[in-house]
């Protein structure tokens, strides 16, 4: 009757929101987690990790009380505005339980764990058929733990000093921290899951600091695409390491569990369960999950690796994460947090990077399929961030110390000193220096020295985007002291259409070459290979001088399916003593040649399930693991009398390549490579089986075959490479202080030569009579040699031993060999 006499209906009864953040009151440090409530009532919350939080309550109240363990309770009296700012400075405070013993008949944990594998099909975000939201990225970077005698290098004492200017505030957990990098990224994220699709478009983006070029790959993957923790798949992919979740299928064989304590998260009442693995070695995780008393769902995570696990360079790996309530659907996330800290040695300077994740406008729908085409895409102005847009656009605030490192960022790439080194940092990353809108390089090629040319100086540039988005040139000049001869290059790349990638390509090349690098693809794609096969003894590989043309076209016919076609002609010159019957006589004293011609076209198909591409200006390369078999399929064919050429042939080629993780026993990379060359044709065109003489470790080689042990013109490899991680050495006690890590590896080879091919290489030199250099072939049995190993030897070296199986009384056979070598990995 009041109501209605002043005029107000209960559905305009007022509304009140408090807002505000619960702090130690000793020292002014968030108190995580804490719970806010109106006394009398049901109506609470808990706060963030940054003790933030935002209450609503349907009427007026007059108290609002905080809490936390460890903290004494404090009560504010509050007012009737629609929306009040209340902070709380929680005093330290006891509480005395008395004794309570419970004795179930199992661990409660375990009923617990046991619903949520129950509920993962309805809780787990790939039950939708797609999703998107939008995305703040944060990442910060800093130098930690910095030695006296780093601290006194001018680039260090001037970014110091920069600091000291700005009025930077020190840091009291670590002084010697120097923030190097920050970058802030707004995008839009779309997922689709059957078929699994993503897409991610980058609306603005900001760089302070020592940072990657702007539009570098790098600057790209800093956005949501990147930065996906699920942890109700059952193993999460952190720096390239595979770590089992607190809620994955074999929970029960990887973690113990507590039962802590029960606290509501917004308005969804949640069991708290501690976890920890059960052997400290294992990459598992130390921590608190929240699970929903009614959905079985995960709500947050709080998490950090164990201290001992067996993990090298990484001081510091946390992940917070808090998802969508169940009630609104399969949880996704709202805000992540990650730290990982990098420390190589114990008086060397670290580096610690942080990532802010905070998702908004989440729509669970999905696009069609066309709209996923381009898994990446950033806005023509992304790079044109007005002054103050992140001030006004960010969804969360930046602490007192974050805003200073941001204002010093903004002013360090002003340093000289600072504009050198990163100078030097993109050498060293990209093998090229920066000149104007030119790549000068690649630099590790410019001097070497081998047994053919003697020293060698070459000179090189590249295009950049800033010159041109969609054409691409790469052209070098060198010169062989020793031969006296020129060698030279030029390659120009055309991007036709991006949407579906269609690049139009020509090249043409003179240079040295060897017979057992011509099957190698990627050489003019890596500077180090590129620069290291022209180093030494290149007698051993066969040397030749190699004249090549060819254009290309290639175009994606749908997301992941790439078809190429090329034509190509190769006129060879060989540097050793090699000759080849040239009719179809095949005797002693019949005419023969030395140099040969090949035109050839080449179909190529390449398909790769879900593979995540970025683009790079002109470029673009995959990124991740191959989750799925990559397929590729290559047919050449030689055409006779045709632009000068020798022969007709034929050459068939098909390769299968994966990383498959295997659970508790690691992750494995498979390749199977096969071929088929039906046709006859000089050795140098076969498939000569790369071997390894050195007493290093090759992974891409059959370690106990020698150089040009084998050719073959029809051939299967299989290629097997385990890494068992910890398992089995972290469980012994002694060897687990250690940290080795077990693998296996297995090579086998099946092939063979026909007789036609075998013949067609006379046994003497017509111009001398002596033997010419020839080959040998597999017979019935296949090469095979399997090895076993250790890695992470002082965290950088390694171990195989290796058995060769088949042919172990061949000339010169090694049976057993030991190789070494270094590798830097997590």
């Amino acid at each position: 009757m009041l109501l209605l006499l002043v005029g107000v209906s209960p559905g305009q009864a007022q509304r009140l929101t408090f807002v505000g953040r619960v702090t130690e009151a000793a020292n002014g440090k968030p108190v995580p987690f804490a719970s806010l409530f109106v006394p009398g009532s049901s109506i609470g919350i808990t706060a963030d990790a940054e003790g933030r939080y935002e209450l609503s309550v349907p009427q007026p109240i007059d108290t609002l009380v905080a809490s936390a363990l460890g903290f004494g309770v404090q009560k504010k009296a509050v007012g009737r505005q629609p929306r009040q700012t209340v902070n709380f400075a929680l005093g330290t405070g006891a509480v005395s339980l008395g004794e309570v013993v419970v004795r179930p008949r199992e661990n409660p944990a375990y009923v617990i764990l046991r619903r949520v594998q129950a509920h993962k099909p309805q809780n787990d975000k790939r039950s939708l058929d797609g999703f998107e939201f939008d995305s703040y990225n944060r990442v910060q970077t800093s130098l930690t733990n910095l030695p006296d005698r780093l601290a006194q290098r001018r680039v260090i004492k001037d970014m110091l000093a920069l600091a000291d200017t700005l009025g930077q505030p020190h840091d009291a957990a670590n002084p010697a921290s120097l923030p190097v990098f920050a970058s802030e990224i707004l995008s839009r994220f779309y997922m689709h899951n059957r078929p699994l699709r993503k897409r991610e478009e980058i609306r603005k983006t900001q760089m302070r600091g020592l940072g990657p070029r702007e539009g570098s790959v790098l600057s790209q993957i800093l956005g949501s695409s990147f930065q996906d923790y699920d942890f109700y798949l059952n193993w999460q992919n952190i720096l390239g390491k595979d770590f089992i979740s607190p809620i994955a299928d074999g929970w029960r064989l990887a973690y113990e569990y507590e039962l802590q304590d029960s606290v509501r998260i917004g308005q969804d009442w949640c069991y708290q369960l501690g976890v920890v693995p059960r052997r400290a070695q294992d990459l598992a995780f130390v921590g608190t999950i929240w699970i929903t008393a009614e959905t079985y769902a995960l709500r947050r995570v709080d998490l950090k690796i164990s201290p001992q696990a067996n993990l090298n360079f990484v001081s510091q790996l946390t992940v917070f994460q808090e998802l969508t309530p169940p009630a609104d659907g399969p949880g996704l996330p709202v805000r992540t947090k990650v730290a990982i800290g990098v420390k190589p040695a114990d008086k060397q300077a670290g580096i610690l990077v942080r990532f802010t994740t905070l998702n908004s406008g989440f729509e669970r729908r999905p696009r069609d399929l066309a709209f996923y085409d381009r898994p990446m895409e950033t806005a023509a102005n992304a790079y044109e961030v007005p002054k103050g847009f992140f001030e006004q656009h960010r969804p969360d605030s930046l602490s007192t110390a974050e805003q200073h490192s941001f204002v010093m960022l903004d002013s360090v790439k002003e340093l000289p000193s600072v504009r050198s080194l990163l100078d030097v940092a993109d050498i060293l990353v990209n093998g090229y220096k920066r000149v104007g809108k030119l790549d000068v390089g690649p630099l590790l090629a410019i001097y070497g020295f081998n047994n053919v040319e003697g020293h060698r100086l070459r000179m090189g540039f590249r295009t950049t985007p800033e010159m041109s988005r969609n054409w691409f040139t790469r052209a070098y000049l060198a010169y062989g002291f020793r031969d006296e001869q020129f060698k030279y290059g030029l390659r120009i790349n055309r991007i036709v259409e991006r949407r579906h990638w269609t690049v139009a390509s020509v090249e043409y090349r003179h240079d040295l070459d060897q017979v057992a690098l011509l099957d190698n693809e990627f050489g003019q794609e890596n500077p180090l290979f590129d620069a290291a096969a022209r180093l030494g003894n290149v007698r051993q590989g066969r040397p030749l001088m190699r004249d090549l043309s060819l254009a290309s076209l290639q175009t994606d016919v749908f997301r992941g399916f790439t078809q190429k076609i090329t034509v190509r002609r190769q006129s060879f010159s060989p540097l050793y003593r090699f000759a080849y019957y040239n009719t179809e006589r095949r005797e002693p004293g019949a005419p023969t040649a030395a140099d040969f011609t090949l035109a050839e076209v080449i179909l190529e198909s390449r398909y790769a399930r879900d593979e995540v591409l970025v683009e790079n200006g002109n470029r673009r390369m995959a990124m991740g693991l191959m989750r799925w078999p990559v397929f590729t399929f290559r047919y050449i064919m030689g055409v006779n009398q045709v632009l000068g050429s020798d022969f007709k042939y034929q050459k068939f080629n098909f390769v299968v390549t994966q990383s498959v993780q295997l659970g508790q026993l690691g992750r494995a990379d498979y390749r199977i490579d096969a071929g088929y060359i039906p046709s006859t044709v000089p050795y140098p065109i076969l498939k000569t089986h790369l071997g390894n003489q050195s007493p290093f470790y090759n992974g891409a080689a059959f370690n106990l075959m020698r150089f040009f042990e084998f050719v073959s013109d029809r051939y299967v490899a299989v290629r097997v490479e385990d890494h068992f991680e910890g398992l089995f050495l972290n469980s012994v006690p002694l060897l687990k202080k250690l940290n080795w890590r077990l693998l296996a590896t297995g090579n086998v080879l099946y092939g063979g030569v026909s007789a036609a091919n075998r013949h067609l290489t006379p046994p003497l030199d017509p111009h001398d009579g002596r033997p010419l250099p020839t080959f040998q072939s597999l017979g019935r049995l296949p090469y095979a040699e399997v090895g076993y190993g250790v890695e992470n030897i002082f965290k950088v070296a390694r171990v195989d031993f290796l058995h060769r199986l088949t042919y172990r009384d061949a000339p010169d056979a090694r049976n057993f060999g030991v190789k070494l070598s270094l590798q830097f990995k997590l």
